[in-house]
């Protein structure tokens, strides 16, 4: 784990929260970011206004922070901020909530959480993807979904077409970069085929019996990986988040505040030590496919893999999910939709009773095939 970082300077810093909300021009009331428009706009009096290119660290793309300073909590104090976030109890989201918002229902899971005061000190995002889809959208896409599932109970399905609007959540994501030099021991397998004679039905006969000629192998491999994604986040499970891929990192946008205006922002909760040893295993999985690549032959053997990694770089970013998580019938059941593609991953909910009905259903159909086949007989 990484150490706590320094204290923040006694210079006045805005809190992430604090930056999230624009006041309209005309009427003062919050902007909000439409995705449809890619502009913010004021649902009060119609107002809209273009995102701001944000200057500063950010200015010239979206920068790489190097991962060793960052383990020695020697990051610049530009790259760090302070957010005010919520901790469920339920499932352990920690959530950014507006400065007057003191209790409300935690997004991941519908618990009622009470927002504490306190203030949590993290690595600034670098990059994020804009959501591309809107709430109705998102909305449409889970109820399709929904609709696909034929022992989903009807009453679910009713309420989430009907229940509150979906939550848009921006994910926190860590991606890694970083060159690799494998150098490796192994075995080349080439198939061939000797003929044998056995006997079936008291007859000789030929056959072709598969045989492996192996070979030592050795060799060296290298690689540049580039933006290795790992999930900062533990308050969905990580199937769900992982089918929601693939995310198209190559339009991420260089991280402003005005594109979070009307959404949320999940705080990470995978520490950045920890999140490069699932990138490491991302990695070592590709590079024993390059090392088989290398071997070559019929068949590969890998006796020993030895990786030299060097240039770690890393970034913290933000990708959008709607997310809706409903109380029915006592359980929870939670929804996420890819905010740029409209993927859709949840919870499966089952009707006990639609089971019931297929089952008695089968049972019928198979007596009735059963009586005409014993007739016919």
């Amino acid at each position: 784990m990484t150490d706590t970082p320094p204290p923040a300077p006694t210079t006045a810093h805005p809190t992430a929260t604090e930056e999230h909300r624009f006041p309209c021009d005309q009427c003062g009331a919050d902007y909000r970011f439409d995705p449809e428009r890619n502009m913010l706009i004021c649902d009060f009096c119609g107002s809209t206004r273009d995102v701001v290119e944000q200057t500063g660290p950010w200015e010239g793309g979206i920068k790489e922070l190097d991962f060793d300073a960052a383990l020695k909590n020697l990051l610049p104090l530009q790259e760090m901020e302070e957010i005010r976030v919520t901790t469920c109890p339920n499932c352990a989201a920690q959530v950014e909530f507006d400065p007057d918002v003191h209790a409300t229902e935690c997004p991941f899971c519908a618990t009622p959480v009470v927002t504490d005061t306190g203030m949590h000190r993290h690595i600034k995002p670098r990059g994020l993807l804009p959501f591309s889809l809107d709430e109705s959208a998102g909305r449409a896409a889970m109820n399709d979904w929904l609709g696909r599932l034929w022992f989903a109970p009807n009453g679910l399905q009713e309420y989430a077409r009907k229940g509150r609007k979906m939550q848009g959540i921006y994910v926190p994501y860590w991606t890694f970069d970083a060159k690799t030099r494998s150098a490796y021991t192994g075995a080349r397998g080439t198939v061939y085929y000797e003929s044998r004679t056995v006997m079936r039905d008291g007859k000789p006969q030929t056959v072709q019996v598969q045989k492996v000629r192996w070979r030592s192998a050795s060799g060296r491999v290298s690689r540049f990986f580039d933006d290795v994604l790992v999930l900062a986040s533990k308050a969905l499970p990580k199937k769900f988040t992982d089918a929601l891929e693939p995310w198209d990192l190559s339009a991420m946008e260089p991280y402003r505040p005005e594109f979070l205006a009307g959404f949320r922002a999940e705080g990470y909760q995978v520490d950045l030590d920890e999140g490069f040893v699932e990138a490491r295993q991302k990695m070592d999985r590709q590079i024993e496919r390059d090392v088989k690549f290398d071997i070559g032959g019929d068949r590969q053997r890998i006796n020993r893999i030895d990786t030299d990694v060097s240039d770690i770089t890393f970034k913290h970013v933000l990708l959008p999910v709607w997310l809706a998580a409903y109380k029915y019938q006592g359980k929870s059941y939670r929804f996420v939709v890819n905010g740029r593609t409209g993927r859709v991953q949840g919870e499966r909910p089952w009707s006990a009773w639609k089971i019931a009905f297929a089952v008695i259903l089968g049972l019928l159909v198979a007596g009735v095939i059963g009586y005409f086949y014993a007739k016919g007989g």
